[in-house]
C-alpha cells in the first residue's frame, strides 16, 4: 500500500481491545459502519493472529498494526498481512525494523524535533500523537515548515472535528475511544460502535465535499 490508500481512507480507527474476540466483533462493527481504516495494536493480545483473521475476514478494509515497539512485533505484523505499521514514537532501530519489512511506516513524534528525526529515519508519515496537546490549531503550524511531510494527527479526534484536522493539512486521522470506546468494545455493543463508525464516516464525507 501507498501513502496514498491512506489518504483515501481518511479515518484510521485504532483498535485496542482487551481480547482478541472482542477485537475481531470490533473490526466488524467498524466496517459495517464505514471505517476500513484499522489499526490493530499492541495493546490487543495477540495482536499478530488478529491482524490475519480481519484481513481474511474483511479483503476490503485496510488493516495495520499499532503501538509497534519492537522489531519483534514489526516482524509479527508483516507476517501476519499487515498493510502498514504504527509507532508511538521514533526510535532509531525500531524504525530500521519498521522499514526493513517494507511496509508503510508511521513513526510518533510531537515535537519539530522529534518530527525531523523521524522523517530524516525514513518514515513514510508521521503520526502526531498526542494530537489533542495541540488541536488543529498546532498541526497548521508544523505544516508550516513541514509542507511536505504527511502528518497524521492521533488523539483528540472526534467524528466533529474531522473536517479541521482535515483542513489543517491531515494527510488522515487516526481515531480511538471517540470511534470505538473501550467499554463498547468490552461489551460488545455493536451497534454502539456501528453508530459511532457511520458518525465518522459521515463526517469525512462532508469534510470532503
Amino acid at each position: 500500500m501507498s501513502i496514498d490508500d491512506l489518504r483515501a481512507t481518511g479515518v484510521i480507527a485504532v483498535l485496542r481491545a482487551p481480547t482478541p474476540d472482542s477485537a475481531l466483533e470490533c473490526v466488524s462493527a467498524l466496517v459495517e459502519g464505514g471505517i476500513t481504516g484499522i489499526e490493530i495494536t499492541y495493546s490487543t493480545p495477540d495482536a499478530a493472529a488478529v491482524i490475519d483473521k480481519a484481513r481474511r475476514a474483511h479483503p476490503e478494509a485496510l488493516v495495520g498494526a499499532g503501538t509497534v515497539r519492537t522489531a519483534e512485533q514489526a516482524r509479527a505484523a508483516a507476517d501476519a498481512g499487515a498493510r502498514f505499521l504504527v509507532s508511538p514514537g521514533t526510535d532509531d532501530d525500531l524504525a530500521r525494523a519498521m522499514l526493513d519489512t517494507g511496509l508503510t511506516t508511521l513513526l510518533g513524534a510531537l515535537t519539530p524535533s522529534e518530527l525531523m528525526r523521524a522523517v530524516a529515519l525514513g518514515a513514510h508519515a508521521v503520526k502526531i500523537f498526542p494530537a489533542s496537546l495541540g488541536g488543529p490549531g498546532y498541526l497548521r503550524a508544523l505544516r508550516g515548515p513541514f509542507p511536505d511531510v504527511p502528518l497524521m494527527p492521533t488523539g483528540g479526534v472526534a467524528a466533529g472535528n474531522v473536517a479541521d484536522w482535515l483542513a489543517a493539512g491531515a494527510l488522515a486521522v487516526g481515531a480511538g475511544g471517540e470511534l470505538a470506546p473501550s467499554s463498547a468494545i468490552a461489551s460488545g455493543d455493536r451497534a454502539e460502535i456501528i453508530k459511532r463508525a457511520r458518525a465518522f464516516a459521515a463526517a469525512l464525507r462532508e469534510a470532503r465535499a
